[in-house]
């Protein structure tokens, strides 16, 4: 993909806030929170050393300047009745980044959205009930998309979630 295709700021968009630099607390706040998203602001104030208000006061900063995009759980996709997992790789036209991202971010079971490099243009991470529930997304949901040329199916035989384990 070449790199021109890479820029994102079509209209519509909301243009990301000017990013201020972080600071050691600022860092140690975040791997709290990514350790434990639930996490009080008095249990984070105590842990980085600083009063509550000032806690708070960081963490809506990294809220308002797009650093802390969201709080969520991690989920365990088969437990929750998703157990089959894919990687899609998509060959799609050229600049056609934006239009593709928007119908893939409406699939059922699309956990992760990539553009990138390489010898294909985006990574999609989906999980499904079943085998048959994949073959429908990939055959007739995805193929479908005017702008995708070809996909490729990997198959996730078993996952480590390497996000914080806390």
């Amino acid at each position: 993909m070449a790199p021109e295709r890479m820029a994102d700021g079509g209209a519509g968009e909301r243009p990301e806030p000017q990013l201020r630099p972080l600071d050691s607390i600022d860092r140690d706040i975040l791997q709290i929170l990514h350790t434990d998203g639930r996490a009080s602001i008095r249990a984070v104030s105590e842990r980085v050393h600083v009063s509550r208000a000032n806690a708070y006061a960081r963490i809506n900063r990294l809220i308002d300047d797009g650093v802390i995009r969201g709080f969520g759980a991690r989920i365990n996709h088969e437990r929750a009745g998703q157990g089959a997992s894919a990687y899609i790789t998509l060959k799609i036209v050229q600049n056609g980044w934006r239009t593709v991202r928007e119908q893939l971010r409406t699939l059922p079971g699309a956990s992760h959205i990539a553009l990138v490099s390489g010898d294909f243009d985006v990574l999609l991470l989906v999980h499904t009930p079943d085998n048959r529930a994949l073959r429908e997304l990939v055959l007739t949901r995805i193929q479908s998309i005017p702008e995708v040329l070809s996909t490729r199916t990997l198959l996730v035989f078993e996952e480590d979630d390497l996000e914080a384990e806390g």
